[in-house]
């Protein structure tokens, strides 16, 4: 064991140095800090697919952050197993006052941290989380009563009344960084070591492009246009901070503001209300829908092959990029739910599988608004068109084309299903069990 006093700073979801709030707390405690991160095998075993874009994301983040760390004479640790076996390691290699990370609200997190907790209880050292991966979080945005909102625009009302520039002040880790603990570089597991292999991903550092923000209202609806940030990966890990974001975007754009109040706005419905994130619906009668659940329905919808073009191109998209457009979110989430019958969660799951950025707050949020099940939902009876979302959305079928070519052809399969005809099952499905 070293005989040197050391404090930890563990990265969870948060892979930079810079405006870190718990990294911040680390180093200005005074102690060298060794920077960690394990590959946790208790989420890795749960991953089918051995190229999944993610590992290979955070693999590259935790790269570059290598990088800096070395060039400043220390060195990020990287492990390969449980946070508790990380931790067994690091107790018996150094000798620990404090650990510090980041908050984290998702069910399999409170768990690990909650064990992690109990085990550096009885090592008497101290385990401390800070918020960062939001602006406001748990209890910070509440009614005047107290209760959590429910509702999304009363709660970005007063999440904007209460902002006050401290909320989106940059932790200045910079100055502190003489405090890194001084080893040689510590080799970090390859791909192949833990179990994956490289994908074709191209991974960017996190860039905020000005005018893109400006003309955010006017062009994020089009999937075809290049109108969206692609930064949700990027806030997902935490390779950008979304002070930094929310901050230096503000005033550019309202429209983009209040889509990082959503952020915070489903995190603090996973909070508050944890059985949404256990596979209950947040509308507990919307749990008694007898959905159809056919399977040879389903593996269309996720094969991109149920003759409706604006639908297969999003799921096409998600298949081969990791990314699927946000309104195409909407309407491929709307399809399965309302066209198909096909239970929400079927579609949670497939898309936690694949989405580059998926995040179990936002994605829940997101699946639960689609069917109606959710807070702030869209009404049961709403059933999006899917040739009244090209018209307005892809009129010039530019979209469609890129991931559809073949939909004008003979080889291009017929609808699944008559959109009129599921719009009554749908409507007449729902209010059997939402008018009793």
């Amino acid at each position: 064991m070293s005989s040197q006093k050391v404090n930890i700073c563990w990265f969870r979801r948060d892979l930079r140095l810079h405006d870190h709030a718990a990294l911040y707390h680390a180093l200005k405690s005074g102690l060298p800090v060794v920077t960690v991160f394990v590959f946790d095998r208790t989420i890795l075993d749960q991953l089918e697919d051995r190229h999944d874009k993610r590992v290979d994301f955070i693999h590259r983040a935790l790269s570059v952050m290598q990088e800096q760390l070395v060039a400043m004479g220390s060195s990020l640790e990287v492990y390969h197993g449980t946070a508790l076996e990380m931790f067994y390691q690091l107790s018996s290699k150094y000798d620990i006052d404090q650990i510090f990370a980041n908050h984290d609200y998702e069910p399999y997190a409170k768990e690990r941290d909650e064990e992690i907790h109990l085990f550096l209880n009885r090592q008497d050292i101290a385990f401390h989380t800070y918020k960062d991966q939001v602006v406001f979080e748990k209890d910070e945005v509440l009614k005047d009563d107290g209760k959590p909102y429910t509702v999304f625009t009363p709660y970005s009302k007063k999440w904007k009344a209460v902002l006050k520039e401290f909320y989106l002040k940059s932790y200045p880790t910079e100055k502190y960084f003489e405090h890194f603990f001084k080893q040689s570089p510590v080799v970090i597991p390859t791909l192949q070591q833990i179990g994956f292999q490289k994908t074709e991903l191209q991974f960017e550092k996190p860039f905020i492009r000005d005018e893109l923000i400006r003309k955010y209202k006017e062009q994020r609806d089009i999937p075809s246009a290049n109108g969206t940030t692609r930064l949700s990966v990027h806030l997902r890990f935490g390779t950008i901070s979304i002070r930094e974001l929310a901050r230096h975007t503000a005033q550019m754009s309202e429209t983009f503001l209040n889509e990082l109040i959503w952020r915070d706005f489903y995190h603090m419905i996973l909070w508050h209300f944890p059985q949404v994130g256990a596979g209950k619906s947040f509308r507990a009668e919307y749990d008694f829908i007898q959905w159809r659940n056919n399977e040879e329905e389903f593996q269309k919808w996720c094969n991109g092959q149920t003759g409706y073009p604006i639908v297969d191109a999003g799921m096409r998209e998600l298949n081969a990029t990791g990314f699927m457009h946000n309104r195409v979110r909407m309407i491929v989430a709307s399809f399965l739910t309302k066209h198909l019958l096909i239970d929400w969660r079927w579609g949670e799951a497939y898309f936690a599988k694949k989405l580059l950025d998926f995040d179990l707050a936002a994605n829940n949020g997101g699946w639960q608004w689609a069917a109606g099940s959710g807070c702030d939902a869209a009404p049961y009876f709403r059933v999006f068109n899917p040739y009244l979302q090209t018209k307005k959305f892809d009129a010039e079928l530019n979209y469609i084309r890129k991931w559809v070519p073949e939909f004008e052809g003979f080889n291009y399969p017929k609808p699944i299903v008559e959109h009129e005809l599921a719009r009554k099952r749908c409507l007449r499905t729902y209010a059997e069990v939402l008018k009793k």
